[in-house]
Formats: structure tokens, C-alpha cells, sequence
């Protein structure tokens, strides 16, 4: 299964909250734009915003190879047993092509957050016992422990907000089989001062969620550099920004280190639900995955 989900979402996806979308309105958008990021070459999209199942079913319905996953659906937002709802209704319309991806989101976020860890496997527990097989969820995991915990209850991992330093320590822990694909933003801009400082916006709200500073630090990074909206060093770990040579360098930094996908996610200025066709279409271009109409 691992080997035939790996060939199937490919080496580069996209991650976008604006892929995702509770409008009825915007439904014929986001069909639209799946269908464009599935002539383009990728793999797999990314539903984020905390989404569910039901999300995937306007991006299936308009591809017909595109694996559609969630990053993440929060466990405290969806009880399990909607979850595997969720799931076996995407199943029956579009077999095979959905993964389930899970996460504890955050403290902040979630008044219920209480022993993520704990949470978690009695949620996997659940779905286990509804049918949603464990080769079809992917985990969002940071730490050791939910790491070794995706090696043993999930397809994958879906990492956010990560280094290649962070993906080799992950690769492992999982071992070879599991699925890794982490997450990576990416500034297509080559001014210095104007690529961090959209970094930075992008990044700020992270700064403040434990989960996310305590992996950093995990990762040889210091207060310091966590301070003032990060360093230059923390912002230049996190996001790859420059011309179209040093972004391919750093993108495939995370397969040299072990990954088997990337998603990438477009950081502009533009709201972060915007669909960013021309960036998506620049990214195809420099990962010379474009295919011919």
C-alpha cells in the first residue's frame, strides 16, 4: 500500500486553506483550480483550515487521478465517528483517492485540548473499529512520539511548518515504508527584505502555538531566534524564497533528506484563501512537472 500511495500522490503536491471552502458559490472555483493543478503535474492537494472529508468531494469530482487529503482535520472538531462517515462517503464516490489527515491541533485552539496524545490514539481506536483502514489516514506529527505512533496506526505523516533537519529525524523514526510529506512554504520572490517580510507575516501566528515553537527548538533553534517574528535563520529554514534555482534547491533538500512528497504551500501578500493560479503555474514551471494541454 505505501509503495502504490507514494507513486500515486507523486514527489510535490499543494497546500491551500483556499482549496477548501464551506461557500456553495465557490464550488465551481475550486473545481476549476483542481482540475488546473492536475494538468499541471501534482500529485495531491491539501485541504487546510481544519478540513473534513466533505471538502475533497468538489476537487474529486472535477480530476480523475488527484488524491485529495486533509492537513488537518482536527480531532476535536470531528468526532471519529462523523469522521469515518465522512470518509466512506468520499470512498463510495471517488475509491481510492482520499486520505484522512489527522491532527491535535492546538491548545489555543481547542477548549476541549486535554492529553493530545492519549486523544489521538483513542480517535485512531475509533476509526479502527468504524472501517477506515489505517493505510487511508495520515498523521500530522511533529514530536518523536506521535511520529513513532504514525509508524504504527497510519499511512503517513504530514508534517507542517518543518526543516529538512526535521524530515531526516522523521525518516528515522517512521522508517522507509510510511509515506512522509511534509509541508513547505514558498516565497516566489527574490528581494531579500520583501521575501522575509512576507515570510514573517506568514509566520507570526505560529509563533505563538507551543506545538510549533517547541519542535523548533527541537531543532537547534534558540529563543532568540523565535523572538521579533523570527530570525533571519529561523526564516530562512522555513521557508524557501530567492530565484527559481535556489527554490528547487531547497525544495528538493527535503527529498534528499528523506521525504517522498512535499506539499507546498504559495505565500504572498494576497488573503491566504485566495487561489493563486499564476504561482501555482510558476511552481509546475520550475519543478519542470508541467504537462502539455
Amino acid at each position: 500500500m505505501s509503495t502504490a500511495l507514494k507513486e500515486k500522490v507523486g514527489r510535490y503536491g499543494i497546500w491551500s486553506v483556499g482549496l477548501r471552502s464551506e461557500d456553495p458559490d465557490r464550488r465551481p472555483q475550486l473545481a476549476e483550480a483542481a482540475a488546473e493543478l492536475e494538468q499541471l503535474g501534482f500529485g495531491a492537494v491539501w485541504l487546510g483550515g481544519n478540513s473534513a472529508p466533505r471538502h475533497a468531494l468538489p476537487l474529486l469530482a472535477a480530476t480523475s487521478r488527484l488524491t485529495v487529503g486533509t492537513s488537518i482535520q482536527s480531532i476535536w472538531d470531528y468526532d471519529a465517528e462523523a469522521s469515518a462517515a465522512g470518509f466512506a462517503e468520499v470512498e463510495s464516490a471517488h475509491p481510492g483517492r482520499f486520505l484522512l489527515g489527522l491532527g491535535v491541533s492546538h491548545a489555543k485552539m481547542a477548549e476541549q485540548y486535554r492529553r493530545p496524545y492519549a486523544a489521538l490514539v483513542a480517535y485512531l481506536d475509533a476509526l479502527d473499529a468504524a472501517g477506515v483502514p489505517a493505510g487511508r489516514r495520515v498523521l500530522a506529527a511533529l514530536g518523536p512520539k506521535n511520529l513513532e505512533l504514525t509508524r504504527d496506526r497510519a499511512a503517513g505523516a504530514i508534517p507542517y511548518l518543518v526543516t529538512p533537519e526535521h524530515t531526516a529525524r522523521a525518516r528515522r523514526i517512521l522508517g522507509e515504508e510510511p509515506l512522509l510529506a511534509p509541508e513547505f512554504k514558498v516565497v516566489l520572490e527574490t528581494d531579500p527584505d520583501r521575501a522575509r517580510a512576507l515570510a514573517r507575516s506568514s509566520l507570526a501566528p505560529y509563533l505563538t502555538l507551543p506545538n510549533y515553537t517547541n519542535s523548533f527548538l527541537r531543532l537547534g533553534f534558540t529563543e532568540d531566534d523565535l523572538s521579533d517574528g523570527g530570525s533571519d535563520r529561523l526564516i530562512d529554514a522555513l521557508f524557501a524564497w530567492g530565484d527559481a534555482s535556489r527554490i528547487r534547491e531547497r525544495i528538493h533538500a527535503f527529498h534528499e533528506a528523506g521525504a517522498d512528497h512535499v506539499a507546498l504551500q504559495v505565500v504572498d501578500a494576497s488573503p491566504r484563501d485566495t487561489l493563486p493560479h499564476e504561482s501555482w503555474h510558476t511552481l509546475a514551471a520550475l519543478l519542470n512537472q508541467s504537462k502539455p494541454s
